[in-house]
């Protein structure tokens, strides 16, 4: 197999960020190059200081022009949109209040946010959060977690994910297996949380095995280190807690996705020959790279998708767990709803409006 046929390959297996509101040269060589199957959109892909017509018509120049470049129809077009400090497009969308304060009203914010994230080209939100607001001091998750208790944080996220699916949108719970109890940012460093496995099966995994119950189509992972369960990687790399936990234990048949390879908690481990085959013998079947490194994101980008391609000439990384990815990858995009941009209506947008308003009120 060709260089360019082996990185392509790696696409399939690929979630990938872009620089800005048009694709610049960086951007269209390693849309070209590896054939990412999905897209991770930031704030900055969003025209601000514009008015909504305006900024709305420029990213779906920016949906065209992904599409031209990678040369997929069909595609995982994502976005993080918990609500509160988790929002990325500008107004009129509707910025909802923390996951914390939804409670009764999940399933029907999940449904508004799916008819918006649509009306963007949105096919996947990396939602609902089903780690635990376990820990007031936690700097990361705090009240993106649904609920205080397991049962609370696993039935609310379970609305949510009912809520989405209502409105045709992709739902994932993160971050396996629970960030809700760490004092620490993974954004920033490796947080390390010494809980026993027994632990997390009375609190951390609970909310999860609610959302599989559910038929949750995705997992994303967590960049923490279970040093009781696995002490020498995270759990993105972590084949005990992946495969063992979550597939064997839990019965989770769905695609695991990484968290973001550029954060700090594990963004050096990326730059060793082997770390590629190591995540996906871990279990992983998408990889997410941001891209919002300050170091050179296109090499690094490409650095990892060689290492995928020496990891599978070296048999380091096996056929059949590559191929098996890629079916349950597959599977998934056959089912998800790909859609165009368009403008909403005020009256929706107002409705939605009320909507956020009623939730940021104490229920009576």
């Amino acid at each position: 197999m060709a260089v360019s046929q082996q990185l392509a390959a790696f696409g399939n297996h690929l979630l990938i960020g872009i620089s800005g509101t048009k694709l610049n040269e960086d951007d269209k060589r390693l849309l070209s190059l590896l054939k990412p199957i999905g897209i991770v959109f930031y704030g900055k892909n969003f025209q601000t200081g514009t008015h909504y017509e305006v900024w709305l018509q420029t990213l779906k120049e920016l949906n065209a022009q992904i599409r031209e470049y990678t040369e997929r129809d069909r595609m995982f077009m994502t976005l993080d949109h918990e609500g509160g400090r988790v929002h990325r497009p500008p107004s009129p969308i509707t910025r909802f209040p923390e996951a914390y304060l939804l409670e009764s009203h999940a399933r029907e914010v999940a449904f508004a946010a799916a008819i918006e994230l649509k009306s963007m080209g949105i096919n996947v939100s990396w939602s609902p959060v089903a780690d635990i607001y376990s820990n007031p001091s936690n700097p990361i998750i705090g009240n993106r977690a649904m609920g205080v208790t397991p049962a609370s944080a696993g039935a609310f996220a379970g609305e949510y994910l009912a809520g989405l699916r209502d409105g045709g949108v992709i739902g994932c719970a993160k971050h396996f297996p629970g960030h809700g109890d760490t004092s620490s940012d993974s954004h920033l460093e490796l947080p390390v949380l010494n809980l026993t496995k027994e632990e997390l099966q009375n609190r951390e995994l609970i909310p999860f095995q609610t959302l599989i119950a559910a038929q949750v189509p995705m997992v994303m992972t967590a960049h923490i280190l279970f040093p009781q369960i696995d002490a020498n990687v995270p759990a993105t790399l972590s084949r005990k807690i992946l495969t063992g936990i979550l597939r064997q234990e839990l019965g989770f048949a769905g695609v695991i996705v990484s968290d973001d390879l550029d954060m700090k908690a594990v963004a050096d481990m990326y730059e060793k020959p082997g770390t590629v085959a190591q995540t996906f013998n871990a279990g992983c079947d998408l990889l997410m790279v941001s891209r919002n490194l300050p170091s050179s994101s296109v090499e690094r980008t490409i650095a990892i998708a060689r290492d995928f391609c020496e990891s599978m000439k070296s048999g380091s990384l096996d056929e059949s767990i590559v191929e098996s990815a890629k079916m349950r990858v597959e599977n998934l995009l056959a089912s998800t709803p790909q859609y165009s941009v368009e403008l909403l209506e005020r009256t929706i947008l107002q409705k939605h409006a009320e909507l956020a308003i009623n939730c940021a009120f104490q229920a009576e």
